[in-house]
């Protein structure tokens, strides 16, 4: 897979106008931005990171989790994504264009993935809830498979919402804070939603109030330690104003034990790392002329090793894309 044939070039060039606005949308708050601890283990102790476009990055010296401090307050990033010009247009443009890809090539295969480990756990026929599910996507693939008698989709942005309950999904057009309800799901995913949040350990406790007793969380995220991220740093695209937190696999697992839950795998299955960096060198954005191997994976020999590179990436957990699988304790 290309990043190309999910984030059509000419449609993400288009889009760079609305995400300057979103962007300025915080930037113009700052008297709202407050300073956290770390998002992971809650250790106050931090270093300087970095800088880009007006946001401060620190680095934990507890767990080795990257996040901004200070970074917008829960009102202030709620107000931006309830007007946000990007997400409008993804859901216009973006989404609609690369929904068949997206389907083929990342959601049919997380199905598989949820559903090989729902039924490990028993939980066949119950209730799936997405938080964060966008333009309905993937709740459509999990639907057709049957495997869940209901399938519920929560989205705050009013327009993705709209576009959900257009698909004839059961949506709830709210933060996952706000749901009613407790021990009625046996399945919550979330994918690529927690690097945005504010204090995720506030929305995996709701998850887990959620969950019935021995009912699953799959979530995924970036890896901070994943190889596009570290090869890039702050070049990466992955550092941008919507993602406040970086975990990495072990202060991923962390977090989920600290808020009630038995994590049962962690892993990158990302596809795109090398996809990514191979671009980036491309358009003069990364530099690997430190690295003979890197030099000739990313130049003379990319049409040889580039596919079997990225498996390389993917099968020993250096993906900067991972995926945790955790169960409710208690």
């Amino acid at each position: 897979m290309k990043e190309n044939d999910i984030r059509p070039e000419n449609l993400m060039a288009d889009n760079l106008s609305c995400i300057e606005e979103d962007r300025a949308f915080l930037l113009a708050r700052k008297d709202r931005w407050v300073g956290v601890p770390c998002p992971a283990c809650g250790a106050d102790d931090a270093a300087p990171y970095g800088e880009k476009d007006g946001f401060g990055y620190v680095l934990c010296a507890a767990c080795g989790t990257v996040y901004t401090s200070p970074r917008p307050d829960v009102r202030t990033l709620h107000a931006m994504y309830a007007q946000s010009k990007n997400y409008a247009y993804w859901n216009k443009h973006i989404f609609p264009a690369s929904d068949a890809a997206r389907k083929e090539r990342i959601y049919a295969p997380r199905a598989v993935m949820l559903l090989e480990h729902a039924r490990a756990c028993g939980l066949e026929g119950g209730t799936f809830l997405e938080v964060g599910a966008g333009f309905g996507s993937f709740c459509e693939v999990v639907r057709e498979t049957g495997f869940f008698g209901r399938v519920l989709a929560v989205e705050p942005v009013h327009e993705l919402a709209e576009t959900c309950r257009g698909k004839g999904l059961e949506t709830l057009s709210m933060p996952v804070e706000h749901v009613e309800g407790t021990g009625f799901a046996d399945v919550v995913a979330s994918f690529e939603v927690i690097e945005h949040l504010f204090d995720p350990s506030v929305f995996l406790h709701k998850a887990h109030s959620l969950l019935r007793a021995g009912g699953m969380l799959v979530l995924s995220c970036p890896n901070y330690k994943g190889f596009d991220m570290q090869v890039m740093g702050l070049a990466s695209k992955s550092f941008d104003h919507e993602h406040v937190n970086y975990f990495h696999p072990v202060s991923l697992a962390r977090l989920l034990h600290r808020t009630g839950f038995d994590v049962r795998t962690v892993f990158t299955p990302g596809r795109l790392d090398a996809s990514i960096v191979r671009d980036a060198v491309e358009q003069g954005e990364a530099d690997v002329s430190g690295s003979p191997l890197l030099e000739y994976v990313f130049g003379d020999g990319w049409e040889q090793t580039g596919d079997d590179f990225q498996a390389f990436i993917s099968r020993y957990g250096m993906s900067s894309h991972m995926v945790a699988v955790a169960t409710r304790r208690g």
